[in-house]
């Protein structure tokens, strides 16, 4: 059987309702590079008949910057690291109101927000509730939150006030994770996760790319989120901050983002697959490539630390290659 043929018999049991085994999602990957074309090709006839040609575009509030107790390698937020980043507590919710309002008349669908830190205090969290109500009363956007671990009665709390997803990513592979953070581990994200799940919200979550993991870890973190199969994933491509244990690390090479994102979708055919921080700087063509092999979501505007498109420029890049918002 060649290549393209094992490809193709992949993707027809994506379509028949069949999924695909970890073992074919690791030849999918280990295609040879003549291939990723066709691989990519594939995964996009996936997205188109699982999930239309409609792209999901969401923006990003950082309600609270830097200072996190949490010593993640790639952050620019942790206060391990001297990185040169603004910091600012939690506003009010007028001005949150004010900036949702931008994000959905810029064409946003849903809104997240986000927070710095490795938990809310019970103080933090009240002031989050109502910064959702608020948004909820006067806006009208769908709200997803990424507040870091959470309990049960805050996760639930969320569920009551019409919050739709949570965020919380894996971040990377199980056996690179000590790697990367030492402060918690991979079991405290997986515990979060079911908790936002048994509280009846959606889940995102996904991890970073290019933070020196082995081309089978990124599997492993792929074969995870299938398991898990969240409704959204969001895959960020790292973007070195100066003053990080990874200031120095080197860029992956485009071909290697694509068969990620294409196996992801081999194997999630139903979930949003968004391609989040980074898309920008390390990728040309910010994200065209991977919205026709397997991706259909982009983040919007900027991101928690660093900048990004203007929505305008995104909403552009989507209609010239035929999909929609």
């Amino acid at each position: 059987m060649s290549t393209l043929q094992f490809i193709k018999e992949c993707q027809e049991k994506v379509f028949s309702g069949i999924r695909i085994s970890s073992e074919d999602a690791e030849k999918l990957l280990n295609i040879p590079e003549e291939n990723v074309k066709d691989l990519a090709r594939c995964a996009n006839e996936i997205t188109r008949d699982f999930n239309g040609e409609k792209i999901d575009v969401e923006q990003l509030n950082n309600i609270k910057k830097n200072a996190c107790s949490e010593d993640c390698s790639f952050c620019g937020q942790s206060a391990f690291f001297d990185t040169g980043i603004d910091s600012y507590q939690l506003p009010t919710p007028d001005e949150v109101v004010t900036k949702a309002q931008k994000a959905k008349e810029e064409g946003a669908e849903s809104y997240c927000l986000v927070a710095a830190w490795r938990e809310p205090s019970p103080s933090d969290f009240e002031k989050v509730c109502k910064i959702i109500t608020k948004v909820n009363d006067t806006v009208g956007i769908s709200i997803e939150c990424s507040l870091g671990f959470l309990t049960m009665e805050q996760a639930t709390k969320l569920k009551e006030l019409g919050v739709k997803r949570y965020n919380h990513n894996l971040e990377t592979a199980k056996s690179k994770f000590s790697e990367i953070c030492t402060t918690h581990t991979y079991e405290d994200r997986l515990k979060t996760l079911e908790i936002a799940r048994n509280a009846g919200l959606e889940l995102c979550t996904g991890g970073i790319i290019g933070l020196g993991e082995t081309r089978e870890q990124r599997l492993e973190l792929t074969l995870e989120l299938a398991r898990i199969y969240p409704e959204e994933i969001t895959i960020n491509i790292l973007v070195p901050v100066p003053g990080t244990p990874l200031e120095l690390q080197t860029e992956l090479a485009n071909s290697e983002i694509v068969r990620i994102f294409s196996v992801i979708r081999f194997l999630l055919p139903e979930s949003v697959i968004k391609i989040s921080g980074g898309r920008e700087t390390n990728l040309s063509d910010s994200g065209a490539e991977l919205l026709q092999s397997g991706a259909n979501g982009i983040i919007t505007a900027g991101y928690l630390t660093m900048g990004g498109n203007e929505a305008k420029k995104d909403f552009e890049m989507i209609k010239k290659i035929g999909l929609k918002t």
